[in-house]
Formats: structure tokens, sequence, C-alpha cells
């Protein structure tokens, strides 16, 4: 199996520090709002990422932290008037409640920030014993002069530090100096104690000190979105490797591509911000996990109605194959050469970087080639056994919905009221219905 890490920009052979186990850690939400559509993007890619490490034989453990204190968090809760623990664990439910509609399942560990200051507070500590890390009137700071190799994740300088969220008037010895705690005293906020008086954790610190405590000074694999490449990853190599000494503090770097909209970046400006929430309501959480890998989980991804449909309609096609074999799955011999060739294909693929798209296309060749073969009882009892394993991998259900008795009925009384619609001239509301039917994958033209 070859992954491409991007410390050192190539594909290499996965090795693991302990035989057949694997150490995940990926950087979870900051709980202040409803996860969008670039969570689902980043965490699907995960969840198929750790499936398939243990469909080859690994043992996963996989965590994500919960940064369940921050400024956000905070400025949310004097927007509103509800305590910032709440918002926190408000939103922390809401979070995990969307995973496991789009079925991401795999991890095994949420950790909080709040429930490893001790952790924290520690790991601050001997970085300060070790001379990396000072404390000022307003906080304490990571001294980055005296880390020779950051920004080799990145290969970008400290200068550009200054692009960092926590930059502020401070009394650091350098303007690139990042806080590993915030002094906070006689502030309307959630506070903590510590040696070096009350305050908050830096976002940094929080990911180092937890994966210390559960794996150790080194581990296998570190994952999350491109956009925290730097500083946020280059910082947590700067102070896990400077406290322990020992590098890398990370075998293998993942990181998704970024996801837009029909073409332009997501925000709340753009008025084009969709909540996993808000996708739900009118798409299958299985549709939009297909849409996600039917790209390469470093590739970037551009969100669209019409993109979605056209996962809808494939994914269908799959559904409508696996059904029509109309057999039990099971452990049988077959000496099909078009599912010995979609084996090969799909786990090839997988085995280069998790290539999910190329994976998925082995299917609908499959597909295709047994179309003009006359399959016997045990080439599709193997065919639907190779395709169960699939949908575990993939975290995508292949069992087609039966369509209860009736709807005929009332797709024919939707088609009558559009054309009454369409009569009265009521355009806008007849197309409506139609998008909306399109959507739901009955193929309507006007």
């Amino acid at each position: 199996m070859d992954i491409y890490s991007t410390l050192t920009r190539s594909k290499e052979n996965f090795e693991t520090i302990n035989k057949d186990r694997v150490n995940l850690f990926v950087c979870g939400p900051t709980v202040y709002d409803d996860a969008h559509i670039g969570h689902g993007r980043t965490y699907i890619s995960f969840d198929t990422i750790k499936r398939y490490l243990e469909y080859s034989g690994y043992a996963v453990f996989y965590i994500q932290n919960i940064t369940d204190i921050d400024d956000k968090i905070i400025n949310r809760s004097k927007e509103s008037g509800i305590p910032a623990h709440d918002i926190a664990r408000k939103f922390e439910k809401r979070y995990i409640e969307d995973m496991t509609k789009l079925n991401v399942t795999g991890v095994n560990l949420f950790a909080r920030a709040t429930d490893h200051l001790g952790e924290i507070i520690d790991q601050i500590q001997r970085l300060i014993d070790k001379g990396f890390a000072y404390e000022s009137e307003d906080g304490v700071y990571f001294e980055i002069d005296k880390f020779e190799e950051f920004g080799k994740l990145s290969n970008r300088n400290t200068e550009e530090l200054e692009s960092h969220r926590d930059l502020a008037e401070t009394t650091k010895r350098n303007p690139q100096d990042f806080a590993l705690w915030k002094k906070r005293e006689n502030v309307d906020e959630p506070v903590f104690p510590s040696p070096w008086g009350d305050g908050r954790p830096g976002w940094h610190i929080e990911d180092t000190a937890i994966t210390e405590y559960y794996f150790g000074e080194q581990y296998d694999v570190h994952g999350g979105g491109l956009d925290l490449i730097f500083p946020h990853h280059e910082a947590e190599i700067t102070q896990m490797e400077a406290v322990s000494g020992k590098s890398p503090m990370v075998r293998y770097w993942l990181h998704t591509g970024f996801l837009n909209v029909n073409g332009e970046k997501m925000s709340k400006s753009l008025h084009n911000f969709i909540t996993i929430r808000d996708l739900l309501e009118d798409w299958d959480a299985d549709t939009f996990r297909f849409f996600v890998l039917s790209t390469h989980y470093r590739s970037p991804i551009d969100f669209s109605k019409d993109s979605l449909h056209q996962s809808q309609k494939s994914l269908e096609k799959i559904k409508k194959f696996y059904s029509a074999l109309d057999v039990e799955s099971g452990d049988v011999e077959s000496d099909l050469d078009a599912l010995k060739i979609a084996k090969e294909e799909f786990f090839n693929s997988m085995d280069d970087d998790f290539n999910t798209p190329k994976a998925i296309a082995s299917i609908f060749v499959l597909i295709n080639d047994c179309k003009n073969i006359d399959l016997s009882e045990n080439d599709k009892i193997a065919v639907k056994s190779f395709l169960d394993d699939v949908s575990q991998i993939l975290g995508v259900d292949f069992y087609l919905e039966e369509v209860s008795a009736g709807s005929d009925d009332l797709l024919d009384l939707i088609t009558d009221v559009r054309s009454e619609l369409r009569a009265a001239k009521q355009y806008d509301l007849s197309d409506k219905i139609r998008d909306r039917l399109n959507d739901l994958g009955y193929e309507i033209s006007d």
C-alpha cells in the first residue's frame, strides 16, 4: 500500500510503527456552529480510509479532538447570552449526529480539549523547562527562533505566521511566536487555573497534548483539511518534536483538498454556505457520500446540484444491478474474468493512496461487462459478495429501496398538478416541483 505524505510530497510504502496497528488522528471541529459540507468531505474521506485499513487487516485507533474552548465559542456565547459550555456541548452533540447520518462512524474517541487540560499544562511546562517556551505578561508562547525546522511541512517561513488568528498586541519576544497559554484575568469568559495564572490553552497545544497522551511521542497518521497545514499542523510538529526530541512526530501527513460550491469558495458572505443539516433536507446521505468519494481525497471538489444529481444516478445504477443479482451473498468459487479484473482494479486503486474514484470506476466496468454474460448462480453470489465488501469499505448502502404501492399513482397526481399549474402560467412553482422530483431520482422534463 502506497500513501502520499504531505511532509515528503511523495508516495511512500505504508509501514506502521507497531505491526498491524495504526494510530490515526484527524483534527476535529470547533463546536460553535453546525458542521458544513466541507467538514463532511474531510470526515467522509478519513472514515473511508479507516474502513479500508481495517479491511486490509490493520487494527486502527482513530481519535478526533473536539475544540470546546475557543474565541469563536466565546464570541457566540457573548452574542447569544448562552454559556460557552452549553454552546460547545450543543454543537458537539449535533456534530456527532450529523456524522452518524453520513455513516461516519469510525472515530473511536472524541477527545475534548477541556477534558485534557492536565496534559496540556504538563506539555507546556516541559516546553518551558527545555527552553522552547517562555512566560510573558499575557501568556505563554513558543519561541519560534528556538526550532530550526519550523516550516518543513508547508515550505513556509516564520514571517508568514502573521496571518495566524492568535496574533494581536502582546508581549511576545517575536511577533511570530504562537500562544501555548492565554492569560485571562477579570474577564467574562471561561477560564481555567494554571501555573501561569487563570486562562485557557492556545489552539495548537491541545492536539499534541491529546496525541501524546494516547499515542505517545510518535504515531502513524495525522489527517485534516488542506487549510490546516499552516500554521496549525506546522505548530503541532514544532511543539511535539521540541518537547520529545524525536522526529518525525508523524510518519504520514494526509490532507483533503478544498470544497467549493458552484466553482466558488464556500462562505456565508457569498450566501453559498451549506450545513450538513441543510444538505440532508434535500439529498440522501449515501448520495453525498458517493459524490465525495467520486473525487480523490487530495483533489479539490466542486459541489453543485448537477454533480449531486449525477452521483445520485450513478449510485442508482449500482443499486439496480445489485438488486437484480437476486441471490444471497456467500463464500463461493467463481471463474468469472470480469469479477477477477474488477477486484484487482478496485484493490489496486485503493492501495494507491486510497484512489476511490478509480476504484469506483472498476465497479461500473464490472456492471457493463456482466450485461453481456450469462451469469451462473455462483457468479452472481461471488459478484454480490464483492459488492458487499465494496459497500462496507465505501460506507455506502447498495440496497435498493422498495417503491411502495401507489407511488405511481402519486406521481401521476403530481404530474396532473404540474399541468394545471402550467396552464395557469404558474411556471415557477411548476418548475420547482419538477426540479425537486429530479433531485429525488425521477426523470421529469418539459
